[in-house]
């Protein structure tokens, strides 16, 4: 039997621990994998939606063409928030966000969300400049200096580019909880998970660090 997607409501959001939300994201994620997907009746998901939200989790991802959060984990209207930028860096503006997303929000997961191959991540790797885009790669500079040492070791190891990902990622998570006393209130009182993740673009399975 098809699973039917239900839009969160004030009351099953309220009730949702982190715990239980991160493993909501990660069956998502494994049917998104296996093919077998939620129905959705959008018309009715826009109705439901149009007078408030609920969400459960918000992602911090790339902007990757390849990896939109809300197909990758089978997801409809209502149920996250979706902050997106090259090689999931993020600035002042993200942070505010989240901070919106869970303390106001009410969101109780944030996923930082890297994925295999990452051009930002290779970009980083090369030292490439290129107007603004030049000072987003250098935020990505120091994983790259943690993983190989090197400021611009060039990005023809897959390997060391996905080590790399990995790195940044969960440079990223704990960033934004040094970043903002409201995210680290809110973890601390248990009431939201910060946690990173790598898509690999060639399974669609998200690993969870």
């Amino acid at each position: 039997m098809a699973i039917t997607h239900a839009v969160p409501t004030s009351e099953f959001q309220s009730s949702a621990t982190p715990e239980s939300v991160l493993s909501w994201l990660k069956d998502a994620n494994q049917r998104f994998v296996d093919g077998e997907h939620v129905e959705r009746d959008w018309k009715a998901d826009i109705d439901t939606t149009a007078s408030g939200q609920f969400p459960l989790a918000a992602f911090v991802s790339c902007i990757d063409s390849r990896v939109p959060p809300e197909v990758v984990f089978d997801l409809g209207l209502g149920d996250v928030f979706a902050a997106r930028t090259a090689g999931n860096v993020i600035d002042t503006d993200v942070i505010g966000s989240l901070e919106f997303a869970s303390a106001v929000a009410g969101v109780k997961v944030i996923v930082v969300l890297g994925h295999t191959a990452c051009g930002a991540v290779k970009g980083a790797c090369d030292g490439v400049e290129l107007g603004h885009l030049t000072s987003l790669l250098a935020k990505i500079t120091p994983s790259v200096e943690a993983v190989t040492g090197e400021t611009a070791p060039g990005s023809g190891d897959d390997a060391i580019v996905n080590q790399v990902v990995q790195a940044h990622v969960d440079r990223t998570a704990a960033g934004l909880l040094e970043a903002s006393p409201v995210l680290r209130g809110l973890v601390d009182e248990g009431s939201l998970l910060v946690v990173g993740a790598t898509y690999d673009l060639e399974t669609g399975r998200v690993d969870w660090h």
